[in-house]
């Protein structure tokens, strides 16, 4: 399943996009708030990328979207998504390339994912983010997005107490905002 929005490409990740991927995954900056191993080894990418070329975007579990940019062809990062059994709820996660952050190309992208999920029936969209993650949070909120609270979790990687903002997005709700976010680009 490939989606288009004004300025990227939301599609599934190919072998061909493994020197992006490990670039965006081993930088400590775009890691700090995920809860993977960096750096990234090329075995580990080609194994990752193996994997999600073959996962089924419909079916439920993760999903990574490849989020690539039209003007230059380049992975600038993703976002996925974990389709819940019912098919009705479903969790996005997203990451970007450190120098393509604060251009709105995650806002875009997952704005694009959020169309797709919604027109094809979904109910619930859910996302979480650490709280000292200020810009992801408002990234939700920006889309429509209501914080519906706070937990702890362990960070396996960093072997820390983090605490995760929850995020919940219903259709009524995107259809009442217009659910059309476009770029302004």
């Amino acid at each position: 399943m490939q989606m288009d929005t004004p300025r990227l490409r939301l599609r599934r990740f190919t072998h061909s996009d493994v020197e992006d991927f490990i670039a965006y995954r081993s930088d400590p900056e775009v890691a700090r708030f995920q809860d993977w191993e960096f750096p990234l080894s090329l075995e580990s990418a080609h194994r990752l990328l193996r994997a999600y070329s073959r996962s089924d975007p419909n079916a439920p579990g993760w999903f990574p979207y490849a989020i690539e940019v039209k003007a230059d062809g380049r992975v600038a990062g993703d976002v996925a998504v974990n389709r819940r059994r019912s098919g009705q709820e479903a969790e996005l996660g997203f990451s970007l390339a450190r120098d393509r952050q604060g251009q709105g190309y995650a806002t875009e992208a997952v704005a694009g994912v959020l169309r797709a999920l919604f027109a094809g029936g979904l109910h619930t969209a859910a996302a979480e983010c650490d709280v000292r993650n200020e810009r992801s949070a408002r990234l939700l909120e920006r889309l429509g997005f209501v914080c519906s609270g706070q937990r702890a979790v362990f960070a396996r990687v960093t072997r820390e107490r983090v605490d995760m903002l929850m995020f919940a997005l219903s259709a009524e709700r995107w259809n009442a905002l217009g659910g059309q976010w476009e770029s302004k680009a």
